[in-house]
């Protein structure tokens, strides 16, 4: 994926508020999906916008931050892996309230960072769903 090209977070926000699908966040809950603040925006739609903005940490971060469900899902799309840090592997891991942000999250970002064999083995031994989750998958 490119470098990102210069985006504002509120042009984003808005692009995945206008994809929102109410019928698709109700649905979330029936399978297991925390749907408190989900928009119900599609992962092939995520991907788009993903290849359309390009690689981007600052982004990310932003994404992650302002704890839209699908925003999270796309700043792990976003994320250069060579930028990601120990710290924020962390930090993200204790944000997981869902096994679709867990596993899109490791599969688009963590897994492709220096540290995903060590971080697997340690976080498959924590007691928190999501972590102990991120950890097996």
């Amino acid at each position: 994926m490119a470098e990102a090209k210069p985006v504002k977070l509120e042009n984003i926000l808005t692009r995945l508020k206008e994809q929102s699908n109410p019928k698709a966040v109700a649905g979330m809950g029936r399978f297991g999906i925390n749907p408190r603040s989900a928009l119900g925006v599609s992962i092939p739609e995520l991907r788009r916008i993903a290849r359309e903005v390009g690689l981007g940490h600052g982004l990310a971060q932003k994404l992650w931050t302002c704890g839209i469900h699908e925003a999270r899902i796309l700043a792990s799309m976003v994320d250069d892996p060579e930028k990601v840090t120990e710290r924020q592997l962390e930090a993200w891991v204790k944000d997981f309230d869902s096994w679709d942000v867990c596993d899109q999250t490791c599969s688009n970002l963590f897994d492709k960072t220096k540290w995903a064999f060590q971080k697997a083995k340690m976080w498959s031994q924590r007691r928190e769903e999501f972590v102990k989750r991120r950890g097996l998958s």
